[in-house]
């Protein structure tokens, strides 16, 4: 358990950086498989000027979310608001003590906190946004929940709230809690989000705005269908296919061939795959070159012992 926890927070991160070089790139500008590195080859055009092996917007929300939760000891939208503003004008969490590669409805959500609108309504400021700006930095969540899988559903839902209120963006954020709860407890992949969807099924009332987005927009029971854009539904199906690789290298590096979106979808795909695999089968070389990783480490181990003793 220890393992597979450590390997969610840190899969994530080296997720993140190592999808930073190639974001926004076509995936024919992708480069070849064993090229695919914290340090790109020559000739990449790269969208941030920051040094190999630091995470972005994703993994400095999602540190943001576990310092929540873990000083709050349950889902404080107030409290993760004042952080996500804290990250975005002073650069909490971030490696270099400055916000890149923020998205607009965040941008547009924040600036709405700022304003004073309730943390439960902020991400309603752009009411069909459905960007993975939420799913991205969930994960923690699920790695710190220690409540039912229906009030894990609700507090999914209340995070995405805060910047991506749109039912969609909940729905997606509750099945990958659900899912990364069933691989916490040594589920394959495979099964795990076959019986993530089956619990979810459960949950929603026919005939609610969640059971219509879970079967008409994210389609659980279809083969997943991604370009590797930012649209949520797209980087839940990207996570899909990653997971049916054999190795956590092999995972992340099939997420960023998609292009695009590439740190976000990477993030999300990377932080399953890390629970997947565990920290011990992340490459050594990765972790040895991401950036921040000793400020990380307390908090880590803060999560372990708070799961760990329950």
């Amino acid at each position: 358990m220890e393992d597979r926890i450590r390997g969610g927070v840190w899969g994530l991160l080296i997720g993140d950086a190592l999808g930073v070089p190639y974001e926004w790139l076509e995936p024919e500008a992708i480069p070849p498989w064993d090229e695919i590195e914290m340090e790109p080859p020559e000739g990449i055009s790269r969208m941030h000027a920051v040094p190999p092996g630091t995470w972005s917007d994703d993994g400095a929300q999602a540190l943001c979310l576990l310092e929540s939760l873990l000083t709050c000891g349950r889902f404080d939208p107030a409290d993760f608001a004042a952080r996500l503003v804290a990250w975005h004008d002073e650069g909490l969490w971030t490696v270099d003590g400055r916000a890149f590669g923020i998205g607009r409805q965040t941008a547009m959500a924040i600036r709405a906190l700022k304003n004073g609108t309730d943390p439960d309504q902020a991400g309603f400021v752009l009411p069909e946004g459905k960007g993975n700006g939420a799913l991205m930095r969930v994960l923690p969540l699920a790695l710190w929940h220690r409540g039912d899988d229906a009030s894990l559903v609700a507090d999914a839902h209340r995070q995405a709230r805060v910047t991506h209120g749109h039912v969609t963006n909940q729905v997606c954020c509750a099945l990958y809690c659900l899912w990364a709860r069933r691989m916490l407890d040594g589920r394959a992949p495979s099964e795990a989000f076959q019986d993530a969807v089956a619990r979810l099924y459960e949950l929603y009332e026919a005939g609610s705005a969640y059971r219509r987005s879970l079967d008409e927009e994210v389609r659980p029971h279809e083969p997943p269908v991604t370009n590797g854009d930012g649209y949520v539904v797209h980087t839940l199906h990207a996570a899909r296919l990653a997971l049916r690789e054999a190795s956590y290298e092999g995972a992340v590096k099939r997420t960023i061939q998609l292009g695009r979106d590439t740190d976000t979808n990477a993030a999300v795909a990377g932080g399953l795959a890390g629970i997947a695999f565990g920290e011990s089968r992340i490459p050594g070389s990765w972790r040895g070159c991401l950036r921040g990783s000793e400020r990380v480490e307390p908090l880590i181990e803060r999560l372990v012992e708070w799961r760990l003793r329950a």
